[in-house]
């Protein structure tokens, strides 16, 4: 299951977000969003937590969103993955663009 984290400071690492949900199950992966493809690599405070187990991650979500972590009151979803249809439409549109 993969968690959107939202609203997280701009300090927050990904180690620290990690041991928030340590208690919860299995964490796999720990991804905070950043502005590298804008060369200057600063925090977007947003970041996305990915846990094997459902249940575990729903339960998570569902005691970790509207708590404060560093500060701020985070929010949590569950991330959808994007559609195929969304990935070719946005090729159409970058095609129909170059024209």
């Amino acid at each position: 299951m993969n968690i959107y984290v939202g609203n997280l400071s701009l300090t927050f690492t990904e180690s620290e977000l990690r041991n928030e949900f340590i208690p919860f199950g299995t964490v796999g992966t720990v991804t905070l969003m950043n502005d590298t493809h804008f060369g200057s690599g600063q925090p977007r405070g947003y970041g996305y937590v990915e846990m094997p187990c459902t249940a575990e991650g729903e339960l998570a979500i569902s005691i970790i969103n509207g708590k404060y972590l560093g500060g701020r009151v985070v929010n949590l979803v569950h991330a959808m993955p994007m559609s195929t249809e969304e990935i070719k439409g946005r090729r159409k549109l970058r095609e129909r663009m170059k024209i």
